[in-house]
């Protein structure tokens, strides 16, 4: 079983940074896959970013690609997602995820575990 903790949300202005970051639990992290998605009020749950159980795989929604980078240190069971350049429409709650298969697949059923999830506003 794993256990999900994402931090770094917070108010920022157009064009600014934020990094979030999922820490997890579990001894067999290292072998998840991780999503990043995110749920804006009123709208559905998207996937945004998913990276493989070693880091060399990753893939990104078009909405997000060139704008945000996921990656991974395993020694530290942790998962970062860096958002630059952000933008209003990026705001949201953001949730990591780990689905079993390893791969950090864009579809959301396939994730079993999920972290309570960090706000994200972008306002000027």
């Amino acid at each position: 079983q794993v256990q999900l903790v994402e931090s770094g949300g917070g108010l920022v202005q157009p064009g600014g940074s934020l990094r979030l970051s999922c820490a997890a639990s579990g001894r067999t992290f290292s072998s998840y896959g991780i999503g990043w998605f995110r749920q804006a009020p009123g709208k559905e749950r998207e996937f945004v970013a998913g990276i493989n159980w070693i880091g060399s795989s990753r893939n990104y929604a078009d909405s997000v690609k060139g704008r945000f980078t996921i990656s991974r240190d395993n020694a530290k069971n942790t998962v970062y997602l860096q958002m630059n350049s952000l933008k209003p429409e990026d705001t949201a709650v953001y949730y990591c995820a780990a689905e079993a298969g390893g791969w950090g697949l864009p579809t959301s059923n396939k994730y079993a575990y999920w972290g309570q999830g960090t706000q994200v506003t972008v306002s000027s």
